[in-house]
């Protein structure tokens, strides 16, 4: 990085899981306080954006409390595993900072798995609760076939058209007494399960520490010079790891704003893109250049764009050069990571990427 030696963050060798290796020396305690911390200094900005919803901080702090509250008041438990299937929508946000308030584990799992691999999934981590979208309640399995599963929330639609069992996730957004203070869980302890393919058999569940998940928060929010004015559009799913860690919780680190959007069209994009002063996102090669195929691309003001993040694939040249000459203020940053990596590996430095 060529950073002046002031801006550079201070590190120090440390012990973890058996082990030496670098830290930040200043760096939340966990997920919780990294949250407690941007909502002090953050309240009245606004945190998400989902269609004609605006949310601020402070709203979203006490959507968080509530639903933690509500859990709290259901079963839920330290410890436990709550599984999301749920699409880019404030919901999936509201339940995984509640889970993190409660000391349990969020396992987010993609929108697009079937009955088996859900019901094998469920029942590997062994959830205890699933949150998940009423419009995919035909695939959720049945209650013999995940017996740990004592507790499921629908999100949107009426309570008669969800699974049996089911309850609706407007009840979890309620007020509620008494909401638990947030849990104090330690740096090695799991946060988050996101579940991997990988290359043979079932899919593998990758630990993820508020240790992992800080630290990776941090190279992003170093990396990318990610400061509280960026409004990140989240266009890959909310349960891949790049969406989790990149975007939303980075920007509850840095204080910025989410965009979210449900399901990608390039002209869905642009619009919101333009629409919203969109100035950072990262996702894969392909969305460019859908977006640039747009015959309309040119119309859309995508001036506050500044930083253009992409992985997963090379960016074909074509689209390199089409991306200088359309979008010339555009830095593009390619990054490379993976689930069991916490997101981040390496990140070229900004501004050294060819074009």
């Amino acid at each position: 990085m060529n950073w002046p030696l002031e801006r550079l963050p201070r590190m120090r060798e440390e012990t973890h899981f058996g082990r030496s290796m670098r830290c930040f020396e200043h760096r939340p305690a966990n997920l919780n306080a990294m949250f407690a911390q941007t909502l002090a200094r953050r309240a009245d900005s606004e945190a998400l954006v989902c269609g004609d919803q605006r949310i601020t901080y402070a709203a979203l702090g006490d959507i968080a409390a509530r639903v933690a509250a509500r859990l709290a008041r259901d079963g839920v438990r330290a410890g436990d595993r709550i599984a999301i299937l749920c699409a880019n929508e404030p919901e999936f946000i509201y339940t995984l900072l509640a889970v993190f308030r409660l000391g349990a584990i969020a396992v987010p799992i993609n929108v697009r798995e079937q009955q088996p691999e859900l019901a094998y999934v469920l029942n590997q981590c062994q959830a205890r609760t699933l949150v998940f979208d009423a419009d995919l309640a035909e695939r959720i399995p049945p209650p013999d076939a995940v017996p740990h599963l004592a507790l499921r929330y629908a999100v949107g639609g009426r309570a008669d058209d969800c699974v049996a069992m089911a309850r609706p996730f407007s009840r979890l957004l309620g007020p509620c007494a008494n909401s638990p203070a947030p849990a104090t869980p330690g740096e090695e302890e799991t946060a988050v399960i996101l579940y991997t393919s990988g290359t043979t058999g079932h899919p593998k569940g990758a630990m993820l520490t508020h240790l992992n998940l800080i630290h990776s928060v941090l190279h992003f929010e170093h990396c990318m010079e990610h400061g509280a004015a960026v409004r990140a559009l989240l266009a890959v799913p909310a349960s891949h790891v790049t969406g989790l860690v990149a975007i939303i919780l980075t920007m509850l680190r840095v204080g910025g704003c989410v965009l979210m959007l449900r399901e990608f069209k390039a002209r869905t994009f642009l619009e919101l893109a333009s629409r919203e002063r969109m100035n950072f996102t990262l996702v894969v090669p392909a969305i460019y250049n859908l977006c640039l195929r747009d015959p309309d691309f040119a119309s859309f003001d995508l001036a506050h764009w500044r930083l253009g993040g992409f992985g997963g694939a090379p960016m074909p040249e074509g689209t390199l050069l089409a991306l200088a000459q359309r979008l010339p203020q555009l830095v593009l940053v390619n990054a490379y990571g993976a689930t069991e990596t916490t997101s981040p590996a390496t990140t070229m430095p900004l501004g050294r990427q060819a074009s």
